[in-house]
């Protein structure tokens, strides 16, 4: 039984923040190698809140370059589906 398995059945996001640990579970979803941000972008999120395309490229490990083009892509989709980036942003239904 690792740290993070109990009765409770917490998720590992919890468990960490809790026991101010980096996830060990890569299997994760939300697993990156970033240590500074216990290994969980959801945990890196809390932290900092809005973050730049720079600081996410550095805690996913590639490219701001690359990280760019999938914002185009999210954003295209998400116009094309007539979706209001701004209100999906400030709903918190959304997360």
């Amino acid at each position: 039984m690792n740290h993070c398995e109990n009765e409770k059945k917490e998720t590992c996001y919890e468990c960490c923040l809790r026991h101010e640990v980096s996830c060990p579970i890569e299997e994760c979803r939300h697993w990156m190698n970033y240590k500074k941000d216990l290994n969980c972008s959801l945990i890196a999120v809390e932290k900092h809140g809005r973050m730049t395309l720079r600081e996410i490229s550095e805690r996913m490990g590639v490219s701001f370059v690359r990280i760019k083009q999938i914002q185009d892509i999210a954003l295209r989709k998400m116009n094309e589906q007539d979706l209001d980036f701004e209100v999906f942003l400030m709903d918190p239904e959304c997360f």
